[in-house]
């Protein structure tokens, strides 16, 4: 044991220090490029890391015989790099490869707690609505009632007087305002069953990847140029011990090996700047604040615009409504509500009607009518304009209460998608970080000899 120190001891007695013995201008370059070439790697690290976190938008790669099995055998982390699950090489952004991750993450963190589905279709005044769909469906009473009544009772509605006729469509035009609140109401009181912003969320996100990358850089474009920049502060300031350790133990595997924790340290310290701490705290009297979270009120209003003009808009409330996985229970359930309405629609003649045409003509005449009005009353809820005139209402309540999230859940909203697979960043850091030791050593030898 003593003699180990003793060899310690002696070989570090020979090492150059004060580095005297830097002599060339080769050497000098040599020993200070260390860390210019440490601030360009780490600057590189970070702009392509960007670039892997986001695109390509799409899967891009090629289908491997019998590598979905494989995958499923190989270690958690590695089924986590998009396409090996599904049995491919290749990639695809980890942004959008999350994209229905982010989108459960973003119901669970952010948008369950913004608002109930109540709170939502109310912003989107119903009452309005209802006097939009009016507007709309007004003009095409007439070829309603006709194909309704051709279908139902084809004989009677033939004989019909034009006068007759007319006066039908009189009717049901004249109680197409209560028809059509009934339809507003009845959506109304059940729309806590019948909407679901979660399944909505993650099925829109899922098919629509690029969105998830807008939300992502629209609210934080400023801190991903900052964190860009970071690494070439982080990889100049983490090269100058790397010069000095290269410099004084002469090894020609120091530089890769430290290229690795340089570039590991980058993009990890990059991604701590922007996200953490959560809460302002203080280290040596400096005060520390995650970057993304001193512009949570400005990124609110980002986050708010994004999610009420593409997210939970009317024209997708109205799609979700009518063609999600309970479409048929809307359906079912407005036409059922109808029933009454139709008949306060007919008024005094109901009862003279069902003696002409018959009770059961009667009720089939009434199920026409429901099963037409409910398609046709939910049509302007996919009306591009209307919905976009409803949607600041949506924004309004969103923006508002994005800004009182905790910053901790204003933080996950964002970053809980990608977090597990930080890793494939920070080991592409550490790969880059490897080549360029390995250039640097290649350039100029082992510590500038």
């Amino acid at each position: 044991m003593s003699a180990l120190l003793d060899a310690v001891l002696d070989y570090l007695s020979h090492v150059d220090w004060a580095l005297q013995n830097i002599n060339t201008t080769h050497e000098w370059i040599a020993f200070l490029s260390i860390p210019l070439f440490t601030a360009v790697v780490g600057w590189l690290i970070n702009w392509t890391g960007l670039i892997m976190l986001f695109y390509p938008v799409n899967f891009h790669g090629f289908k491997v015989p019998g590598m979905k099995e494989i995958a499923r055998l190989l270690p958690h982390k590695l089924q986590e790099v998009p396409g090996i699950l599904q049995g491919g090489l290749g990639w695809q952004g980890i942004v959008p490869a999350r994209a229905a991750k982010m989108g459960s993450i973003a119901v669970d963190k952010a948008i369950a707690k913004l608002g109930t589905p109540a709170e939502f279709y109310q912003q989107l005044e119903p009452d309005k609505i209802a006097e939009h769909i009016v507007t709309m469906f007004e003009r095409e009473i007439p070829e309603l009632v006709d194909e309704v009544m051709r279908q139902s009772n084809p004989a009677f509605w033939r004989d019909l007087p034009a006068s007759g006729k007319r006066a039908i469509i009189s009717r049901v035009q004249q109680q197409l305002p209560s028809v059509v609140t009934s339809i507003t109401d009845e959506i109304g009181i059940h729309i806590d069953q019948l909407l679901d912003p979660k399944i909505m969320v993650i099925d829109h996100f899922r098919k629509n990847p690029g969105l998830v990358i807008r939300v992502f850089k629209d609210i934080g474009q400023r801190e991903l140029n900052m964190m860009v920049n970071f690494g070439f502060l982080f990889g100049f300031l983490l090269g100058v011990p790397v010069a000095f350790a290269d410099h004084w133990f002469h090894q020609w595997w120091l530089l890769p090996v430290l290229g690795v924790v340089v570039g590991w340290v980058t993009n990890a310290l990059g991604m701590w700047l922007i996200f953490e701490p959560t809460e302002p705290k203080r280290y040596f009297g400096i005060k520390f604040h995650g970057l993304f979270l001193r512009r949570q009120n400005e990124a609110a209003e980002v986050y708010a615009k994004i999610i009420a003009d593409d997210v939970i808009t009317l024209e997708r409330i109205g799609d979700f409504l009518m063609d999600g996985p309970r479409g048929d229970r809307t359906r079912q359930m407005l036409a059922t509500a109808l029933g009454p309405a139709i008949d306060r629609a007919a008024g005094p003649v109901r009862g003279a009607a069902r003696i002409a045409i018959g009770a059961r003509a009667y009720d089939a005449i009434k199920e026409g009518f429901a099963r037409e009005a409910v398609g046709r009353t939910m049509t302007p809820f996919k009306d591009e304009e209307f919905s976009r005139a409803q949607s600041g209402k949506i924004r309004v309540l969103i923006a508002a209460r994005t800004k009182e999230l905790p910053s901790r859940d204003f933080v996950e909203m964002m970053r809980s998608a990608i977090k597990e697979d930080e890793w494939m960043l920070y080991a592409h850091g550490a790969i880059m970080g490897l080549a360029g030791g390995f250039i640097h050593y290649a350039i100029f030898g082992v510590g500038g000899g």
